[in-house]
Formats: C-alpha cells, sequence, structure tokens
C-alpha cells in the first residue's frame, strides 16, 4: 500500500474526533461554541466524504452529504436574534 493510501486509511479518525467534538460543541449553552460546532461538523462531513471516496463507501458519502444538507438548512432556519 502506498503512503497517501495510508494516509486515507487514518483519515477516519480525525473524522470521527471531529464529529465528536462537534457534537459536544452544539450542545453548548454558549452560543459562539454552538456556531463553531456548526463549522466542526461541516469539516467533519468533509473528511467523512474523502475517507468514503478512498473506501468506496457509497452510503457514507450520501449520509455525510445528507447530514450537511441537514445542518445547514438548519442554520438557515435558526432565528438570528437567538443565535
Amino acid at each position: 500500500m502506498d503512503t497517501s493510501a495510508q494516509w486515507l486509511d487514518w483519515l477516519q479518525w480525525p473524522a470521527m474526533l471531529a464529529t465528536v467534538l462537534a457534537a459536544w460543541l452544539v450542545a453548548s449553552n454558549r452560543k459562539n461554541r454552538r456556531n463553531e460546532g456548526f463549522w466542526v461538523f461541516l469539516a467533519s462531513n468533509v473528511l467523512w466524504v474523502l475517507w468514503g471516496l478512498h473506501d468506496g463507501a457509497l452510503a457514507l458519502i450520501v449520509l455525510q452529504v445528507s447530514l450537511a444538507a441537514l445542518n445547514i438548512r438548519g442554520v438557515s432556519k435558526t432565528d438570528p436574534a437567538k443565535k
């Protein structure tokens, strides 16, 4: 296995950590942490899609694109006064 393939195999770990961190952030009572969580979730979606492309995990790719779309939809529907 070449070096780039090995690196992509390990990509699932930062993706997992980013997902857990994002969930922790969006559960915060602090507005700025919830906002950071949104961006970390989007970063985790990108990492999972990259790993899914490498691993041929089509269902994971579709899931991550769907979750990103739902996250963007949720943020766009949030009352700006409550952010």
